[in-house]
């Protein structure tokens, strides 16, 4: 594990700064510093500053609108903007830029570079992602969304549930079945589709926050050009698991960051409160601190890896696990030492409701309390802390696999 940085990328990182401290308006930071409007507007303009400097994507090829920076740039890059407390993008951009654009990157044709590349970079497009569905949530292979290839265009009939963003969204891809007779994993597509047609239905669910950031979506006779798969016909499986793989130094150097500066927003509410002195929250404040440096050594060990070019999926296996328990158990302690203040939420809530670090974003009841409940859910997508405990026991641990109706018990 290597835990220095070489010295050529030193200039880079002075590089960085000067951009950040020539680029951020003053009054932006410090707790509570932006009503919600003016850091949904900073957030948006943060967003345009970084995409005409290359840095909204900077692992892209510049010829798309991105940056062309290499792996250990791109970390420095991150690096700062988490240690500035700026976004390192704007809302919705996980699955235009991260997912689909990422994708595209790697399976997609020239002229679909071309043509999305761009107007992700520009916001002109954005995207949601459609790969659960009622039937077929952990088991994906289950999916029963159907595309028909009728003269030169994809007629796709099914229903897509848990769909964020689906109702700013202009574009969506989805995994599709595109031949019933071949099994599970084969004969899934992988679709790009508009979603401003007849045919698309998309209705919000509503969370025991009062949020409606998941929806279901519907489709009926929806079409698609002929040309709008992502890698083959039949493989969209593939695609949609080199999705697992990407990102990881991003998350690796990121989040121990993001996750010392949550604690250090805690202590602060454990002093505002006037619990900062008590024995036991003095305690799980250390134990808290302690998981955020052991975060930080995983973090590292994960990041080694993916900068060199290794496969990190045991390390992110654990990663995963870690971040999603202990931010768990920092919200807890938050909402323990806001008591029953915590049942009535007031002031400011975060823009994005599983951080507390957003720009300007105050130590509000509402704010803390919103966190937790998401951080419990962070315990469940992307792999629940279940499977991610099963994973590493079967693949790093050679453990038995877990005995399943399916599966021979002999």
């Amino acid at each position: 594990m290597d835990l220095s940085y070489p010295p050529e990328v030193q200039g880079f990182r002075e590089e960085v700064r000067a951009f950040i401290a020539a680029n951020v308006p003053a009054g932006w930071r410090g707790l509570g510093a932006l009503d919600t409007d003016e850091a949904k507007a900073f957030v948006e303009q943060w967003r345009r500053v970084l995409a005409a400097r290359g840095y909204l994507a900077p692992a892209w090829p510049v010829e798309y609108g991105g940056g062309g920076l290499d792996r250990l740039r791109q970390v420095v890059l991150v690096e700062e903007l988490a240690a500035a407390g700026l976004p390192a993008s704007g809302s919705q951009d996980v699955f235009g830029i991260k997912m689909i654009g990422n994708l595209l990157l790697r399976h997609g044709t020239e002229e679909q570079k071309r043509y999305f590349l761009p107007r992700i970079i520009s916001g002109e497009d954005r995207w949601c992602q459609g790969f659960s569905e009622p039937g077929a949530g952990s088991d994906l292979a289950a999916l029963r969304t159907r595309a028909v290839l009728t003269g030169g265009e994809w007629v796709i009939d099914g229903q897509k549930v848990w769909t964020s963003q689906a109702r700013s969204a202009d574009w969506i891809f989805l995994l599709a079945r595109t031949d019933p007779a071949a099994v599970r994993h084969r004969g899934l597509t992988m679709l790009l589709v508009p979603l401003d047609q007849p045919g698309v239905d998309i209705r919000p669910i509503t969370m025991i926050t009062g949020d409606t950031g998941f929806n279901e979506v519907f489709f009926t006779g929806v079409r698609t050009a002929e040309a709008n798969v992502v890698g083959e016909a039949g493989n969209g499986w593939t695609v949609a698991m080199s999705l697992l793989g990407l990102e990881r130094g991003d998350e690796a150097a990121t989040n121990p960051i993001m996750f010392r500066a949550e604690i250090d927003r805690l202590i602060e509410l454990a002093r505002e409160r006037g619990v900062a002195g008590d024995p036991v929250v003095r305690q799980r404040l250390a134990r808290c601190y302690s998981r955020a440096e052991i975060m930080r050594h995983l973090g590292n060990r994960v990041l080694t890896r993916w900068l060199r070019g290794e496969p990190t999926g045991t390390e992110a296996s654990v990663s995963k696990l870690y971040w999603s328990e202990h931010h768990r158990a920092v919200t807890e302690l938050a909402m323990d030492i806001l008591g029953p203040e915590a049942m009535v939420p007031t002031g400011r809530g975060p823009l994005r409701h599983y951080r507390t670090d957003d720009p300007g974003a105050p130590n509000s009841t509402a704010s803390w309390s919103t966190v937790w409940l998401h951080a419990v859910s962070g315990t469940i997508y992307a792999g629940t802390s279940e499977v991610q405990r099963n994973i590493l026991a079967e693949t790093a641990l050679g453990m038995p696999r877990e005995p399943r109706p399916d599966r021979s018990t002999r």
